[in-house]
């Protein structure tokens, strides 16, 4: 792939992340069904018993954020997005919530073992540089307490590439979201040529994931400060094995 083409796809996440776009073609899988689900999850596998100071990084609208402070927790959300910021505190003045919401880069952060709980969820994690990705788990230890915990969910390399999907395509009436998707071996990431069709009008947005297997996570996690205590399959607590489609991953700051 010729370096103008990886510039391409590395500065797009913008484009990627649009809010009006993102949420028109993904609100209907995000449901309330769903959040409740994993928030279930997280509160019983992070063992969220007693008020928690939480980190929620790269928290989006604040779906699970406003949701941990309605149970009491002291959270505090990040993301570079403004527009997906601005609709979580929305929703956190409607309901009445404390919430504290900082526009970000999560490789710029530079909390010090201020959170009990650090999240990163819905995919989150692999959309830089090697070296970046690593600054960001780098920033996560360094933002948890002693022994604080860490979730996070990521794609699992290793069963993705059995049943690579070249094409996806998401309909909504006469709107279309169209990955075009092709995987790069020497770099470990997927490169989607995405492309969002709606009212007629294109909009391409280019971006790429890395992906990890269990191996690269554990020891990245290991060069941070942060040791492996569970993972599972998805959000339903189902043991991981070598056929799962994800890797959910809780880890202690040691």
């Amino acid at each position: 792939m010729k370096e103008e083409k990886i510039d391409k796809f590395a500065s797009n996440l913008k484009a990627v992340f649009e809010a009006n776009d993102y949420l028109y073609f993904y609100k209907d899988v995000l449901t309330e069904e769903r959040t409740n689900k994993e928030v279930e999850f997280l509160t019983k596998e992070l063992e969220l018993n007693s008020p928690m100071k939480i980190l929620d990084l790269a928290c989006g609208y604040g779906r699970h954020a406003n949701r941990l402070a309605e149970l009491g927790h002291n959270v505090t959300g990040v993301d570079i997005n403004s527009d997906f910021l601005e609709i979580a505190k929305n929703e956190a003045k409607e309901k009445g919530l404390s919430v504290e919401y900082i526009r970000e880069d999560m490789r710029k952060i530079s909390f010090y073992e201020e959170f009990d709980r650090v999240l990163l969820l819905f995919t989150s994690f692999g959309y830089f540089e090697d070296n970046e990705n690593f600054l960001v788990l780098k920033n996560v230890a360094n933002a948890l307490k002693p022994n604080g915990l860490f979730c996070f969910d990521i794609l699992n390399r290793d069963t993705f590439l059995k049943n690579f999907p070249p094409y996806i395509v998401e309909e909504k009436g006469n709107d279309l979201m169209i990955d075009r998707i092709t995987f790069d071996s020497t770099t470990g990431r997927i490169y989607n040529r995405r492309i969002y069709i709606r009212d007629g009008k294109r909009k391409d947005a280019p971006f790429f994931v890395r992906l990890y297997n269990p191996t690269e996570i554990k020891e990245l996690l290991k060069r941070v400060g942060l040791s492996i205590q569970k993972i599972y399959a998805d959000f339903d607590s189902k043991p991981f094995t070598s056929e799962s489609k994800r890797i959910v991953i809780i880890a202690l700051k040691f």
